[in-house]
């Protein structure tokens, strides 16, 4: 028994490991979307998370995000502001996510979860950027807010507070690219799920 569970462990510490290595990967496959500011960047890093919360657990899933933004550290041009983001909203979305499906494990299930996790995510990013990300930028990278609103303006000139700019385009981008990865998630998970469990 006691070599079966070490067998287990060492399957799913290494399991989290390549999912991690792979969601680093995938963080460098960013695409711009052209109806908001250049620096916010579409990326898929979020579904190997997601697909090991699916398959262990949410604390296994903030692990891969954490492994994640840890090896991308030292190739960071935002002073770790990126990555203090990204593993943040990554959390957001895998925890509520992972939870919910360990509680009952069914493509139904499933498809709830993650769609619940886009949406945690997408609503939790406003008070996240808000009060942490966009303030540590002008502190640490001389990005001030004003200038920041000022992106948003060129591209809707209405868009003339931070919090009115977060909930017009942040939100409805967070929960599309949260609904993406779950897409991709639910077609994936139950062909990497065996193999993950084996």
């Amino acid at each position: 028994m006691a070599k079966q569970n070490n067998t287990s462990n060492i399957r799913k510490m290494t399991s989290i490991a390549i999912m991690a290595a792979i969601a680093m990967v995938l963080q460098f496959i960013e695409v711009s979307i052209p109806i908001i500011p250049s620096f916010i960047k579409l990326d898929f890093s979020d579904i190997p998370e997601l697909i090991i919360a699916f398959a262990y657990g949410p604390l296994e899933g903030v692990l891969v995000c954490l492994v994640k933004n840890l090896i991308h550290m030292p190739l960071s041009s935002s002073a770790f502001i990126g990555e203090l983001s990204n593993f943040l909203l990554g959390c957001c979305f895998v925890v509520p996510a992972g939870l919910i499906y360990k509680k009952n494990k069914s493509k139904k299930t499933a498809l709830v979860a993650s769609i619940i996790g886009a949406a945690v995510m997408a609503v939790l990013s406003v008070p996240i950027n808000y009060f942490l990300i966009y303030p540590l930028y002008g502190k640490f990278l001389g990005f001030p807010i004003p200038a920041i609103v000022g992106m948003y303006q060129a591209i809707l000139p209405s868009a003339d507070t931070l919090i009115k700019d977060l909930i017009i385009f942040n939100v409805p981008f967070t929960l599309v690219k949260g609904l993406i990865d779950a897409a991709v998630t639910f077609l994936i998970y139950k062909r990497l799920s065996p193999i993950l469990k084996k």
